[in-house]
């Protein structure tokens, strides 16, 4: 489409368009006019050997000063306004910095005035590449791990202590944790440590049938929920007043299926915790369980020895008759519903179990619901 342009002979000014409004900017003057074509296009005189041997310059259209710029982008970002070239040198200065790294292009960290520090990269010297400390003997039985296996404290009570200051190897006090020491190293306990450990309590629960033994689950409460002083055994023998710290870190030693009733141990003490639920732990727990159905002289001698579970083979049990209809076992191990799952291998139903002995800690005249106090002196 042409366009049509419609000359006036009023003169116009530097400050007006043809258009007669004053534009939004001051026209710079030494800027090119769009009216004019660029100087590319403006052919030079030439001599005839020249002109001879030199390319055939095709005429500028009207359309070509449109659409085509007659100054590249990157032309214009390297001239002023006042069409003076800018010091492409300088620039590229300050996009670099001390190292020679290209900063942003539009300021970045330099201009808002940041200042890198100093970082020491030697390895050698800077402790933050150090390695970390290789034990001397690695043979040797940490600290913490001796005193739980002396029965002295659990490994967590024992990192309490030596934080503290409570404890002592061979007449010096060792307070950093994961110290390595001699398997015939005297340990020794201050009277602060003794008196914490006082402190903590053990808890004995005649459990009854509906509560599970650790954390909620399928809508059942856990049994720790009926830790409460209405439920403290009135004739309890330790005659230790409840207080509302002996809540804290209780947690089951054991479990006891949801259908089960009867003694469930609840402890803040870690040596309770190992020596009732350890790996090597070889406590006696009793338990009388009612049965139906027929049990022939192979199964009896199965349930005492030979039955597996899981593929694992079971180790010797202690079972006997309590009566016509009742079982007694001694287990020195408790997988997952075992004694259901062994009765249930020799062709008998489990109708009540109830446990009434772990070590030689008994539940004796504990009314069902109701708790107690593990006595000082009192051991499994």
């Amino acid at each position: 489409m042409a366009t049509l342009k419609i000359k006036s002979d009023k003169p116009t000014t530097s400050h007006e368009t043809s258009s007669g409004k004053t534009p939004v900017r001051r026209v710079d003057p030494a800027r090119r006019s769009r009216a004019t074509p660029p100087a590319k296009f403006i052919a030079k005189p030439e001599s005839v050997a020249e002109k001879t041997n030199a390319p055939i310059v095709q005429e500028a259209k009207p359309q070509d000063l449109v659409t085509k710029p007659a100054v590249s982008k990157a032309s214009q970002r390297n001239h002023r306004h006042d069409g003076s070239l800018r010091d492409v040198d300088t620039r590229q200065k300050r996009t670099q910095d001390e190292t020679g790294r290209d900063t942003p292009r539009r300021g970045g960290k330099l201009r808002d005035g940041f200042e890198p520090g100093e970082f020491n990269r030697d390895r050698t010297s800077n402790p933050k590449f150090a390695a970390k400390p290789v034990p001397s003997n690695p043979d040797q039985p940490r600290l913490s791990k001796r005193m739980a296996e002396l029965a002295i404290c659990s490994r967590r009570e024992a990192d309490e202590w030596i934080v503290n200051g409570w404890v002592k190897v061979n007449g010096v006090v060792v307070d950093q944790l994961g110290s390595r020491i001699s398997p015939d190293a005297t340990i020794e306990v201050s009277k602060e440590a003794e008196q914490h450990q006082a402190e903590i309590v053990t808890i004995i629960l005649n459990k009854p049938v509906g509560y599970v033994s650790g954390q909620a689950e399928d809508g059942y409460e856990p049994a720790s929920v009926l830790i409460k002083p209405e439920n403290h055994w009135d004739e309890d023998p330790s005659q230790k007043p409840f207080k509302r710290g002996h809540l804290k870190g209780l947690a089951p030693a054991g479990r006891l299926d949801i259908d089960s009733t009867g003694m469930l141990v609840l402890t803040q003490d870690g040596r309770v915790a190992r020596q009732l639920i350890g790996e090597d732990s070889t406590t006696e727990k009793e338990y009388l369980v009612r049965v139906e159905g027929e049990l022939s002289d192979e199964g009896f001698a199965l349930l005492n020895f030979g039955l597996s579970l899981d593929g694992v083979k079971l180790k010797p049990a202690k079972v006997s008759w309590q009566n016509e209809d009742q079982l007694r076992f001694v287990l020195r191990e408790g997988r997952k519903r075992q004694i259901r799952r062994m009765c249930e291998l020799v062709g008998l139903h489990v109708t009540g179990l109830k446990r009434v002995r772990i070590g030689s800690v008994t539940l004796g005249k504990l009314p069902l619901g109701s708790w107690r106090y593990l006595r000082r002196g009192e051991r499994f």
